[in-house]
């Protein structure tokens, strides 16, 4: 029955995904929704857009398992992003007019900045989708007992979201993420309430927590944990501010205020209802600890969706794995959309127009194949970190180091710096993306004063500033 109730959730979000499909007329519907959405629908696509997988699932097996410094890349840093590209780059991207964020980098450098920004774009995706496709068929195995394995789940779950996403774009993601979200907040709060019955409240699970010190947060006073702490904070906080879907979300608001403020307000409502998932998930050491020991031994990004099923009566079970489910798919849209929507449009697009013009039709129907293919390589590769046994929240980490250390110096360095050229941003692309895999390869896990990814980071703004002014100076 419970399986029944979730089968019609996904053909309720199918329906709503395909009837948004009846907007879209050409590209630039397909890809920013017309830019006509109001500050609500903004707040709600950006808040359950990164309100995913790792949010109800990873980051809360991270912090039973660790502690809330575990958490410093998500939802701190993930937090940091919305709020930072609010603020700072929200209305100066908007006003360019721009229909992807690796529009930019041909606008302010050159067309071969804006290749080698775009992949790197797209492939900071690859980790993200997996990890929501991936809970998806984590949901399906628990929900099926087993029945259906959990890379089954995952093809089953790639399918649906592809479906909706395909042919409905922006529009289907605007119109399933503002439904989901309603469903998101309703339906974890109401588990909250019965959960907090079962505790005696929230201080008794606050109380426990602090007991086993799972609020230490700041980094010992040493340079190498100071390092990596501020490392991890960054990361996500600033690896995630070159995306397609932060920007996506920001460049299809009516107007600039919408923009900023729909992307602030969608990033503090993340940060703040991160919250209740952590809440959740370790009030099983109150309710059931014997649970917990069980599934810290084999899967605990597990555990939540075990003591939901094993202690809530049905209706509460239908709603969570409602909430659940519009939790994965609402973020699982937008992010397979985002980095096809970069490949077709700053990749393929300049392949195919070197001899003539490509149409508006054609570029819809291109972007389209491109969601498609993407769609099934995330599968691909979601079913090998299955089998490599790489966590949800591990997935999201990993994926905005590329970013980290390709994009973000020559988009700040664009808006901010008036000296900023081609030349730093060669150099800054160059000297970050070499120093990020070098020392990936060469360097053991954990060795060494700086995390690849910021010794990467710190390189592209010494490229920046040095590559500047010495093609300046040339000229002079």
């Amino acid at each position: 029955m419970l399986l029944g109730f979730v089968v019609l959730y996904l053909v309720v979000s199918i329906g709503i995904g395909l009837y948004a499909a009846s907007r879209v007329h050409n590209a630039r519907d397909y890809i920013s929704a017309g830019r006509s959405l109001p500050l609500y629908i903004v707040m709600a696509m950006v808040f359950a857009t990164w309100f995913g997988a790792e949010t109800v699932l990873g980051i809360p097996a991270t912090f039973i398992e660790e502690d809330l410094a575990g958490l410093i890349s998500d939802p701190f840093g993930a937090a940091l992003c919305l709020v930072l590209f609010g603020l700072f780059f929200a209305r100066k991207l908007y006003r360019m007019n721009l229909l992807t964020i690796a529009d930019y980098y041909r606008e302010r450098y050159d067309t071969r900045v804006e290749i080698i920004t775009s992949l790197a774009i797209v492939l900071s995706y690859l980790g993200w989708v997996s990890a929501q496709v991936t809970a998806l068929g984590l949901v399906f195995n628990v929900l099926s007992e087993g029945q259906i394995t959990q890379a089954q789940g995952i093809m089953i779950g790639a399918a649906v979201v592809l479906m909706y996403t395909l042919y409905g774009g922006m529009w289907s993601v605007a119109l399933t993420t503002f439904f989901q979200m309603i469903v998101i907040v309703l339906g974890l709060l109401y588990i909250a309430w019965l959960v907090s019955d079962m505790t005696g409240g929230v201080a008794p699970v606050i109380e426990h927590a602090a007991a086993n010190d799972k609020f230490r947060f700041w980094p010992e006073l040493n340079a190498v944990a100071m390092i990596a702490f501020i490392s991890g904070l960054l990361t996500m906080g600033f690896g995630s501010i070159p995306q397609q879907d932060v920007f996506q979300r920001a460049n299809a608001s009516k107007s600039e205020s919408v923009a900023v403020w729909g992307t602030v307000a969608g990033g503090v409502a993340y940060f703040l209802f991160a919250a209740v998932p952590l809440f959740l998930v370790y009030s099983a050491n109150l309710i059931d600890p014997a649970l917990v020991t069980r599934w810290l031994a084999e899967d605990s990004q597990k555990l939540l969706p075990e003591l939901i099923k094993g202690h809530l009566p049905l209706f509460a079970q239908v709603v969570f794995y409602g909430a659940l489910l519009s939790v994965i798919m609402s973020t699982a849209s937008g992010t397979l959309l985002a980095p096809s929507v970069t490949l077709s449009e700053n990749v393929l697009k300049r392949f195919f127009t070197r001899r003539q013009p490509l149409s508006d039709a054609k570029l819809l129907l291109m972007t389209r194949w491109v969601v498609g293919i993407f769609a099934v390589i995330v599968t691909l590769y979601s079913l090998w970190a299955l089998g490599e046994e790489t966590s949800i929240h591990q997935m999201v980490e990993n994926a905005y180091k590329v970013t980290l250390v390709v994009a973000f110096v020559p988009l700040v360095a664009g808006l901010y710096w008036r000296r900023a050229n081609t030349t730093g941003a060669y150099l800054a692309i160059g000297l970050g993306l070499f120093t990020w895999l070098s020392m990936e390869v060469w360097l053991p896990e954990g060795e060494g004063l700086l995390p690849p990814q910021f010794a990467g980071f710190l390189m592209a703004g010494l490229g920046m500033i040095a590559g500047s002014f010495f093609s300046s100076r040339q000229r002079n």
